[in-house]
């Protein structure tokens, strides 16, 4: 059993980062660094259970080499650079750095790295570098100044050691790491380590999951099933054809562990994991919709923002292909644009402008985009916007109608807006589905078959009672809130009691409803449960406050109950299953109560098992 040593250990402070120094073998040690809180606005941390970064370090004691492997952001600075110089001297020849990302938060801890080592030198990919170089130098606005002093202060860039196709180094006690390039739209940079003498792949970005533990491994795959898949939707499936495309190539290898960059490793069960990430992704590859969308991001908020987008409208069934403009070719983009039935373009701002690559992006769609499909624009500015009103007035110039309102971000959205803007997404698959239904419809005389098929009839006689699902959720700074009408309900066990109910995947509130989650179940009464539907099947806008202006009640845990409900119970999720176009919740109740005593539930009646 491996033994952790965790330096900044503060039992006092339960809240602050720490790292844990883990020898994996001779020479071979793990840094994780730990956060109970998240420590970024992206859609990815949105449940919210805080997050680990691991890097790896090669070297023994009076060696004069010592090899770094996927060091954290800057987010860890302050804990990941004391650890590091207790194992590491400063006065150390040569400290070689492998950056399986370029990002600008990891970029800024590199610099770091370039003050503390003379001896500093990177390994990245061909891609990984022009990264670097364009960023070394940057630094992110923010709302307070343009940080143009601390741009002054930034060190010389260190050696670069180029990686262009895959190759084998030797460091020291004998291990042999294999770099495995890994590009993809969101990390075009990407770079695998694999050591071949311990079968340990250092994953990078790939098979994650923001969840703070301490615990080296996962128990089993059960135990972060939940996190790693919300990780992947949130990231993975607007690339999932590259993805794919590296998960192949890495059952060839010969692998005991997968160590993530963020999360737990998996050990025992690491294959059942490459069959997941494969499993969830041919979900996308099967969807009759797709979309492509061309995006370039200077300082991430951009990429977040495309991520979160995404995301929304993977939910509804649609698939969504990322291109990064830096690395696409134009016969890449044309045949994209060609092909998708809806178009989405992101840009930052850059001094006034839109990027080289998204101009250039822009008027392959303004030649080729056909103007019956939709298109979306969205971004992030630091002090102005114009790279966004270029886009909107060239594509409303050339013709093309907006599938929701352009997408302006200042900075970095917070969490409301991250809801409101996986919500916009959500809104508009939604309506290619729906005008697709209305196209087949035609096409078959206006007959809807389904409906009236005799098993779907049958399923249809099935009823469910009424209810008003609540769900509120306190983080840090943000208070997030939805709510539904639910009448796909049954109690699933005695001991402990508990429920399920069937969450359509592109409902707002679906993303309150993960594992610990808690949520009210308001449970309609017979003779006055019309005002409740009418207030919760009305149609609302992105990001619109569900509960805003009721007068509520509160369970002891703080979810929302509706006074007027027959009874009420408070649950917190405990299992999801995916079925189909829903998710299964399985929920223990933890409290509850009748309201009206005399009241009795309202039950909703179906013509059919076509639709709700």
């Amino acid at each position: 059993m491996l033994n952790p040593v965790m330096n900044q250990l503060s039992k006092e402070q339960p809240n602050s980062k720490s790292v844990i120094n883990l020898a994996i073998d001779e020479g071979f040690i793990s840094l994780r660094c730990l956060s109970p809180k998240k420590l970024r606005f992206e859609i990815e941390y949105s449940l919210g259970k805080g997050t680990t970064s691991n890097s790896f370090l090669f070297y023994k004691d009076k060696e004069m080499t010592a090899v770094l492997i996927n060091p954290p952001g800057s987010n860890f600075e302050e804990v990941f650079i004391p650890a590091l110089r207790k194992l590491v001297s400063q006065n150390i020849k040569e400290l070689i750095v492998i950056v399986g990302h370029i990002n600008p938060n990891r970029v800024n801890l590199l610099r770091t790295l370039a003050k503390e080592y003379q001896g500093l030198k990177i390994i990245c990919s061909n891609p990984g570098g022009k990264l670097l170089k364009e960023l070394w130098t940057q630094i992110k606005p923010t709302k307070e100044n343009n940080n143009s002093t601390k741009r002054k202060n930034v060190p010389a860039i260190p050696t670069i050691n180029l990686i262009k196709q895959e190759t084998s180094i030797s460091i020291s006690n004998s291990y042999v790491i294999r770099l495995i390039p890994t590009p993809t739209a969101r990390w075009p940079g990407g770079l695998i380590s694999f050591e071949e003498t311990t079968g340990f792949l250092m994953s990078d970005k790939l098979f994650g999951a923001h969840i703070c533990t301490p615990e080296w491994a996962e128990r089993n795959r059960v135990s972060t099933e939940d996190e790693r898949r919300h990780y992947f939707d949130c990231l993975m499936t607007p690339m999932i054809s590259q993805v794919n495309r590296i998960v192949e190539k890495l059952e060839l290898l010969n692998i005991s562990t997968i160590a993530p960059s963020h999360g737990p490793t998996i050990e025992t069960s690491w294959r059942s994991l490459l069959n997941d990430y494969q499993r969830w992704g041919d979900q996308q590859t099967q969807a009759s919709i797709n979309i492509v969308m061309l995006f370039a991001s200077a300082y991430g908020n951009t990429a977040a923002i495309a991520d979160t987008l995404a995301k929304g409208i993977n939910s509804t069934g649609v698939q969504v292909k990322s291109l990064n403009c830096e690395f696409t070719s134009t016969d890449e983009l044309r045949t994209a644009i060609q092909n998708a039935d809806a178009y989405l373009i992101g840009s930052p701002t850059l001094g006034g402008h839109a990027p080289t690559p998204i101009v250039s992006a822009l008027g392959t769609l303004l030649s080729e985009g056909d103007r019956k499909k939709p298109v979306g624009i969205f971004g992030s500015y630091g002090w102005s916007g114009e790279a966004l009103d270029l886009l909107e007035n060239k594509l409303l110039d050339g013709g093309f109608e907006f599938g929701f309102n352009p997408i302006k971000i200042k900075f970095s959205p917070n969490a409301e807006i991250v809801k409101t803007i996986e919500e916009t997404g959500a809104k508009f698959g939604r309506k290619l589905v729906a005008d697709e239904r209305r196209h087949q419809r035609r096409l078959s005389g206006g007959i809807n078959v389904s409906k009236s098929d005799p098993a779907l009839l049958a399923l249809g006689k099935i009823v469910g009672s009424l209810s008003i699902l609540t769900a509120q959720k306190t983080e840090e700074e943000s208070n997030i809130s939805s709510a539904m009408v639910a009448s796909w309900i049954s109690q699933a066990s005695f001991s402990p009691p508990g429920i399920t109910i069937a969450v359509a995947k592109d409902r707002a509130v679906e993303s309150l409803l993960h594992n610990d989650d808690s949520f009210a179940l308001n449970i309609l009464n017979e003779d006055d449960y019309q005002k409740s539907l009418k207030q919760f099947l009305q149609p609302f806008p992105p990001g619109a406050n569900r509960l805003s202006g009721l007068n509520l009640l509160s369970t002891p845990g703080e979810q929302p109950i509706l006074p007027e409900a027959l009874a009420w119970l408070e649950c917190s999720v405990k299992q999801r299953m995916e079925c189909g176009d829903h998710w299964l919740i399985y929920a223990e109740v933890l409290h509850g109560k009748v309201l009206n005593q005399n009241g009795i539930t309202a039950v909703h009646h179906r013509r059919t098992g076509a639709s709700y």
